[in-house]
């Protein structure tokens, strides 16, 4: 499988020969669908917490008498239906990981990287250097490739210089070839990466 090579003011200056493996397989939705939520799980804190009646400070003294006041009987200020009082099924802290085994993980990035490609949506750089860490540079290419669609950029190695100049850009995200996973990439309507994280992400999973 053959892809055009690219430079930063949109003209092909090249081709590169993707490995089937990686970039042909078939995109399975339901493993695709799987791991993104694990990986949204897994993102979870899971710190939330709420008091019971038995944790809230307060109420062991009864409100009032039992009998003769006309009103309902109560044996707590701390009971859920009080003001102040404790929550009935509080939320407390928990683990919402979920396990995802490698295998699977790896397919799943095939299948996303394959999707990509096969959608037209996979554009290849032949190297991404700026001259200065400017919002503006990374404007002007994105509009010499025509790209108007949320983007993930992914380079080699991290480079400070695209990180710094894609931030204020709300529809750029970008991220290194060591570390691309599956929910970034169905998050992004466009995967530009240059041709060295393109041969990097070949020799770890190819």
């Amino acid at each position: 499988m053959k892809q055009n090579v690219y430079d930063i003011k949109g003209n092909v200056v090249g081709e590169v020969e993707l490995n089937d493996i990686l970039f042909g397989a078939e995109v399975n939705e339901a493993l695709l669908h799987q791991v993104v939520v694990a990986q949204l799980a897994n993102k979870r804190q899971g710190t939330q917490s709420n008091l019971t009646r038995s944790e809230v400070r307060g109420g062991g003294k009864k409100p009032y008498r039992q009998k003769g006041t006309g009103r309902a009987r109560q044996g707590s200020i701390r009971a859920p239906q009080w003001n102040k009082g404790g929550i009935v099924f509080a939320k407390k802290p928990r683990d919402f990981s979920q396990k995802i085994n490698k295998q699977a993980r790896i397919a799943a990035l095939k299948s996303a990287l394959s999707g990509k490609v096969a959608d037209g949506n996979f554009i290849v750089l032949n190297d991404l250097k700026l001259e200065r860490a400017k919002t503006k540079e990374i404007t002007a290419i994105l509009k010499a490739l025509k790209i108007d669609k949320k983007t993930l950029i992914v380079t080699e190695e991290h480079n400070e210089s695209v990180v710094r100049s894609s931030n204020n850009i709300e529809s750029v995200k970008t991220t290194t070839a060591e570390l691309i996973n599956v929910y970034d990439l169905v998050g992004n309507a466009k995967c530009l990466i240059t041709l060295g994280a393109v041969k990097k992400i070949e020799e770890v999973y190819a």
